[in-house]
């Protein structure tokens, strides 16, 4: 294994000729906590520390992970909803220009808004009840300058079509719609700016299966139609097998593991992925019996108290005493150029995966 810094700058197999879009750096996010009458600090919630990687044009990059890992809090960093404690988030303009997100102030971020996008969870509570879908879009229109009022109406038609809605719904407010055509004017919203990146944070984990399915379908369709990149967030293997092209495993506001999908889900090197991957049900019942689960004893670690070393030696059955002392850093694989993890015995471990398709017939 070749030791990289912490970066992860490393282009992909296949990625030689595609510039990145963002480049995160050693990013960290920290939550004060206090006590007392006078707010006193007295520790820190460390819900994103020291993420690195990057996100290539027309790729669909899935950050993975159990509830709580730090994979929302990243998304909210990069789409600067939340200002980062400390690293860089560096964005490639479309002149081709490297700008930090994380140094600008909130009038030097306005016109990286437009090309930064984000599609929340939560189709319910993410579009205002008091607003008709022609204002909820619309107000992206205008906020932005992209059309005058007169135009405003004619744009929203438009991106209702796009999205499959009927551009008669543009008067009727959110109650009367479902949480799939709800989640449908989330992402016509995101699309309004004609953005080139957009952060999906579970966009189809509140919906039906059958939902989820359009949905995916439908942001496919865009990608290829707007040649968008994404950023997509989710805990569901089976959706992020069929969606994504390269994929970040987080655990405890660390990345673990990142690489393509076919080297995380089939030839995983950290022992949480591989403990990921066979929590994947299997749906045909002779299949159940091969292979046997990986369970993790004890509870995933208090972010305000992580552990020494390696965040992950508790529950794991490989953990040696380096594990306890000396915390891993993400490093490059030799075998296989770009698939990176941060495990100090990545090199020595045969860890077992999932076949391809085996996540997806789990949906």
């Amino acid at each position: 294994m070749s030791s990289v810094d912490t970066q992860n700058t490393a282009t992909p197999i296949g990625k030689e000729d595609v510039k990145p879009v963002l480049e995160v750096k050693n990013l960290k996010m920290y939550f004060p906590i206090t006590k007392g009458l006078l707010r006193r600090r007295v520790g820190e919630v460390k819900a994103v520390d020291d993420v690195s990687f990057n996100v290539y044009e027309g790729e669909v990059f899935g950050v993975v992970g159990e509830s709580g890992c730090g994979k929302t809090t990243t998304g909210r960093c990069i789409t600067r909803v939340l200002k980062p404690t400390a690293g860089e988030i560096i964005y490639h303009d479309k002149r081709g220009d490297r700008v930090n997100l994380s140094d600008l102030s909130r009038s030097e971020l306005r016109p990286y808004r437009r090309e930064i996008r984000m599609i929340f969870q939560d189709p319910f509570s993410s579009l205002n009840p008091r607003l008709p879908v022609v204002d909820l879009i619309g107000e992206v229109l205008k906020v932005n300058r992209i059309a005058t009022d007169a135009e405003i109406k004619e744009r929203v038609k438009k991106l209702l079509r796009q999205v499959g809605l009927r551009p008669e719904y543009l008067e009727r407010y959110p109650h009367a719609f479902s949480g799939g055509e709800r989640q449908r004017i989330g992402v016509a919203r995101a699309l309004a700016s004609e953005p080139r990146l957009v952060v999906a944070d579970e966009a189809v984990s509140a919906l039906d299966v059958s939902i989820q399915a359009q949905t995916i379908n439908l942001l496919q369709d865009l990608q290829e139609e707007f040649n968008l990149t994404y950023i997509f967030v989710a805990h569901d293997l089976s959706v992020v097998e069929h969606i994504c092209d390269r994929i970040g495993v987080m655990y405890v506001g660390k990345m673990v593991e990142t690489g393509t999908k076919e080297e995380v889900f089939e030839r995983p090197k950290h022992p949480y992925t591989e403990a990921l991957m066979a929590a994947v049900p299997k749906p045909d019942p002779r299949l159940r019996s091969r292979g046997q689960r990986v369970r993790l004893p004890g509870e995933v670690a208090d972010p305000s108290n992580p552990p020494s070393g390696c965040y992950f030696h508790p529950r794991c059955r490989y953990a040696q005493e380096i594990c306890r002392t000396k915390a891993p850093s993400l490093q490059e694989h030799e075998v296989t150029p770009g698939h990176y993890s941060a495990c100090h015995f990545a090199e020595e471990l045969e860890l077992k995966g999932v076949r391809p398709g085996e996540a997806s017939a789990s949906a």
